[in-house]
């Protein structure tokens, strides 16, 4: 078979990304579904069956190749494994990462694709809205190559990729990295295909991706990203570095248990924090409130999406001045109040 490889390295460097995920499958109990995923599937036929099992792993997270796998010390570690067998050639069962978004992301994991049948494939899903709707980046040993492709609506499109031979019960690695809408694609640490451009989907959730009747094992997985900005949280932050004599900027809502939450602050630490019966009183009724400090006044009031019905509850700390009144406070937080209000939609715009 041809080998096609294409030696650039990542386009950007991991200082662009904000933050990093470590994903470590000894964390999770043994013979059980890791807690924080979910399963998915696409096509037809029986969900897959992810479960922590044990396995030898190379002792160093490290792209390989066949033959370095071969002389590396290996150990015995956690793995996470997708074992069903149900030979449907429309299948595709997938394990979802919960607990993050990403637009922007690089990501490294290590495969190995252990058996199967009717397929031999192992692969991550990414940007991934629901089961009809996702990219996928999958190396198959049975096929011989390595493709990107898109389902939008159900429909899977063309796929891309080089052939390859992928060695079966060898540990790989698989990169991705996205830049806006450009996605760079790897395998045992060098490019295999020119960097795509794609527009369709700018952000979603990541995932591991198996087909048919593969069974196929994931080790330890980093994601560096560049963490998601709620639109509550750049509201505040814009509003700080326009009045910057602001003292607080707080926005809350009211969380399934309809109590007030904070979801966004210029003090960062508050956000996830109770909010105050002012909060919970803006956003049910209306109502305005009027407090003072030594040297600050503050005032809580509804913020309204475009039907004029309160969303939220936007508490705003100044400092205050000699003769200030409760109307000339009000009407100084209105102003900060009424700009945040003006980008605003609906509720839900707030923490997407």
């Amino acid at each position: 078979m041809r080998k096609l490889f294409f030696s650039l390295a990542f386009m950007l460097a991991l200082s662009a990304f904000g933050a990093e995920i470590k994903i470590d499958f000894s964390d999770f109990p043994v013979n059980e579904t890791p807690a924080g995923f979910h399963g998915a599937l696409a096509g037809g036929g029986q969900p897959g069956d992810w479960k922590i099992i044990m396995d030898e792993t190379p002792s160093a997270f490290a792209p390989l190749t066949p033959q370095a796998g071969q002389t590396q010390a290996t150990s015995q570690h956690a793995v996470l494994a997708q074992i069903s067998q149900e030979s449907n050639e429309e299948r595709f069962p997938m394990l979802i990462y919960d607990k993050e978004t990403f637009g922007d992301f690089k990501l490294t994991t290590r495969f190995k694709i252990v058996s199967g049948v009717a397929e031999e494939m192992a692969g991550i899903v990414f940007r991934y809205q629901n089961s009809s709707n996702f990219y996928v980046l999958r190396a198959s040993a049975l096929g011989h190559n390595v493709r990107f492709y898109k389902v939008v609506n159900g429909l899977r499109g063309n796929l891309i990729g080089p052939e390859l031979d992928i060695a079966t019960n060898v540990w790989h690695t698989l990169g991705i990295q996205c830049q806006g809408n450009q996605i760079i694609c790897q395998l045992d640490g060098r490019m295999v295909m020119p960097p795509l451009n794609d527009n369709t989907f700018t952000e979603g959730k990541i995932g591991f991706w198996t087909m048919s009747d593969a069974v196929s094992y994931f080790g330890d997985t980093t994601i560096s990203y560049t963490p998601r900005v709620p639109m509550a949280q750049s509201l505040v932050d814009g509003m700080m570095q326009k009045y910057p004599r602001i003292l607080k900027l707080q926005v809350c809502t009211l969380n399934d248990k309809d109590e007030p939450q904070i979801i966004a602050s210029n003090n960062k630490a508050e956000i996830g924090q109770a909010g105050t019966d002012a909060e919970k009183g803006a956003i049910n009724t209306g109502t305005v409130y009027f407090g003072r400090g030594k040297g600050m006044v503050a005032v809580t009031m509804p913020l309204t999406d475009r039907n004029g019905d309160p969303v939220a509850a936007v508490r705003v700390e100044l400092k205050s001045f000699f003769g200030e009144t409760q109307d000339n406070a009000a009407n100084r937080a209105r102003v900060i109040v009424k700009q945040m209000q003006n980008q605003v939609v609906s509720g839900q715009d707030l923490t997407q």
